[in-house]
């Protein structure tokens, strides 16, 4: 019988072992793309530590994406960065309660509430970060501007805007495409092979997205220099041609770092060009 018991019990440490070092190496399958080199999670993270900008890529409805998000942010946190959180998910108009929430002054199912008049997608999925943010106490930035406004842009194009509606925009937008930005969103989001003015007016959309939150982030640095953002914003925005050239191009020199995760683009292959890092589940 005790022989039986230790059986068991070494059966159950391997089995342990084995489960554990699945899901370490699930979240360890790094390539750093300038050289297609697989490298460990921790040697990624040292390279973070000295960007001013990192983006980091999601499939919004994919948990295993915002776990990975938050281990970033978890080990930058840990190791002393200064950091603040910009995210996709909430508009540029939330950020007084954005604020509040990482102050400690709104409790969660408030927080919540304001969540989903945002957002789409279930608490459950971003909560954690949110919840690391406000125990950390590290600020949340509200990039986005109202989904109203991007959801007709992508209906009838950018000339539809009404006076009204473009004073709900950063100062000074424009939402000029050309066919290389055409052909990045064509990759990005090969589900939207729709008619050619259709698929203009999405790329429109696109473009006033990464624009704006481009310098919604911007104007956040401008206030806390010192502070390193970590961008949490869907892949196709992430990915170089997205809100990276934009920040690129309105504050050329900031050091950044492009983390997306696989599958991002549907026809064809990630390069140097797109990411700095490619992060391949199982």
């Amino acid at each position: 019988m005790k022989r039986f018991g230790r059986f068991v019990g070494i059966a159950l440490i391997l089995v342990m072992t084995a489960v554990v070092a699945r899901n370490c190496f699930s979240h360890d399958l790094i390539v750093r793309l300038k050289d297609r080199k697989e490298i460990p999670f921790n040697e990624m993270v040292t390279d973070l530590k000295g960007a001013k900008v990192i983006y980091v890529g999601e499939t919004h409805d994919n948990p295993d994406h915002h776990d990975l998000q938050l281990r970033i942010i978890r080990e930058l946190h840990r190791a002393g960065v200064p950091l603040a959180i910009g995210m996709e998910m909430f508009t540029a108009e939330s950020q007084k309660e954005l604020d509040r929430w990482v102050a400690g002054k709104t409790d969660k199912g408030a927080f919540q509430r304001i969540y989903l008049k945002n957002w789409n997608l279930p608490w459950a999925i971003y909560g954690d970060i949110l919840l690391f943010a406000r125990d950390q106490r590290i600020p949340l930035i509200g990039l986005n501007v109202p989904r109203e406004v991007t959801r007709k842009v992508a209906r009838q194009g950018f000339e539809s805007l009404s006076p009204q509606e473009r004073r709900q925009l950063p100062p000074d937008i424009t939402c000029d495409v050309d066919g290389a930005y055409m052909a990045m969103i064509r990759r990005s989001y090969s589900d939207h092979d729709t008619s050619a003015k259709t698929f203009k007016n999405f790329c429109e959309a696109q473009m006033l997205w990464n624009k704006s939150m481009a310098y919604n982030m911007l104007e956040y640095i401008k206030k806390s220099p010192r502070r390193t953002v970590v961008v949490i914003a869907g892949s196709g925005h992430a990915i170089r041609g997205g809100m990276p050239v934009q920040v690129d191009r309105e504050k050329p020199g900031l050091a950044s770092r492009v983390v997306l995760p696989d599958p991002v683009v549907q026809n064809g292959s990630i390069t140097v060009a797109d990411a700095d890092y490619l992060w391949l589940s199982h």
